[in-house]
């Protein structure tokens, strides 16, 4: 028998599980299947986030998941460290997971890939045909057809017996070595014996030494004096960050069919964070769209939107890969932690006022000043 429903979600990462908690949430009656081919909901994945990136009146879809929270953080850098009065928290994969299967019942969790979308069919690889008012694609992607560099990582959760002394979360470490564009590393106390250590890259390329980074981990516990007795939770991604391009290219015109996530360009250019962007897609999507063929136009156009948005960040991540050499680009991001803590925090939403900009652009640049000027010329 033919599946039919109001709304089909391809795609359940966190895009695609966050709409799907937000409309059961607000839209309990509509007729709602979730596709996704892989064993869990979220996949394996730690999505961190300071707590001026969601709204409050939108915490009731965040709060339910979040597995660990400190009241402050703090970064290091060669010739500055800091610590910044400001809320930051983790949400775990299997807490989405959880979640959306108690909020969707089993028939509503279609496990197949799907091979063929349109705005009111998805086609299954079994060749099941699912027909529905509206069709979302929240499949992810790497933002095609568009300027990229990349921040890449590996993650290691560590278990440390006699303690690794943390209090807070050390956002970014970069008193490290340089290598491959900017690095860092970054750490998450979650008990007073387990610590996520993820060695980071803001690379040109998006590939991947598994073995090498993992032994940089192991490198960077011995200088803490750590004495290691387990690793576990091992996680490893390429996140594009989007130096320019053409939004037309990203998500032709053509293509009539709904997105979400990064599939929809729905990321800081910058820093890649995706977490801010889903919350509010989510909202928006239970509270004010409408189910039927329209809903493509819809979600592009607001993509649209959030790509004229980000024209700022796009002109940083320039200046970042293009103006600075790889092995200074730390001093891009030290001389940022220099700026105000509320400041930082508009910034990491994506909602930075036109002081914001004119501040982080003041000054002589942490870059050679003729490319920096070129950069600029260039963006114009």
């Amino acid at each position: 028998m033919m599946k039919r429903a109001d709304l089909v979600i391809v795609g359940g990462g966190l895009a695609g599980g966050l709409c799907a908690l937000a409309l059961r949430r607000r839209r309990p009656d509509l007729r709602l299947l979730l596709v996704e081919p892989g064993p869990s909901i979220g996949g394996n994945h730690l999505w961190s986030f300071f707590e001026s990136d969601v709204a409050p009146a939108d915490r009731w879809l965040t709060d339910p998941l979040i597995r660990h929270r400190w009241p402050d953080y703090e970064v290091r850098f060669p010739a500055h460290q800091r610590h910044l009065a400001e809320a930051y928290q983790t949400i775990e994969s299997e807490a989405l997971d959880e979640a959306v299967r108690k909020a969707l019942s089993a028939e509503e969790i279609v496990r197949a890939e799907a091979t063929d979308l349109g705005p009111t069919h998805v086609t299954l690889a079994t060749g099941e045909r699912i027909e529905a008012k509206a069709v979302l694609d929240a499949r992810g992607g790497k933002a095609e057809g568009l300027d990229l560099g990349w921040q890449k990582f590996l993650g290691q959760l560590l278990t440390i017996p006699q303690g690794h002394g943390l209090t807070r979360p050390i956002v970014m470490d970069a008193t490290v070595d340089q290598h491959d564009g900017y690095r860092f590393v970054y750490c998450l106390p979650f008990s007073p014996t387990e610590l996520f250590v993820e060695d980071t890259y803001y690379s040109d390329g998006p590939e991947l030494d598994h073995d090498r980074l993992r032994d940089r981990i192991g490198d960077y516990a011995a200088a803490q004096g750590w004495q290691v007795a387990d690793r576990s939770r091992e996680e490893h991604g390429a996140l594009p960050v989007v130096i320019g391009g053409d939004f037309d290219r990203l998500w032709p015109a053509a293509d009539h069919v709904a997105r979400a996530g990064a599939r929809g360009g729905f990321f800081h250019p910058l820093t890649s964070y995706s977490l801010p962007d889903a919350v509010r897609f989510a909202i928006w999507l239970a509270d004010k769209a409408t189910f039927d063929a329209r809903l493509g136009a819809a979600t592009r156009a607001r993509g649209r939107r959030h790509w004229r948005s980000g024209a700022f960040y796009r002109l940083l991540t320039a200046l970042l890969f293009h103006a600075a050499e790889p092995g200074q680009r730390y001093l891009v991001l030290e001389r940022f932690y220099r700026l105000s803590g509320p400041l930082i925090g508009r910034f990491y939403a994506g909602m930075s006022t036109g002081y914001d900009k004119a501040r982080v652009l003041a000054g002589k640049p942490p870059v050679p000043f003729f490319r920096a000027l070129r950069v600029l010329r260039d963006s114009l």
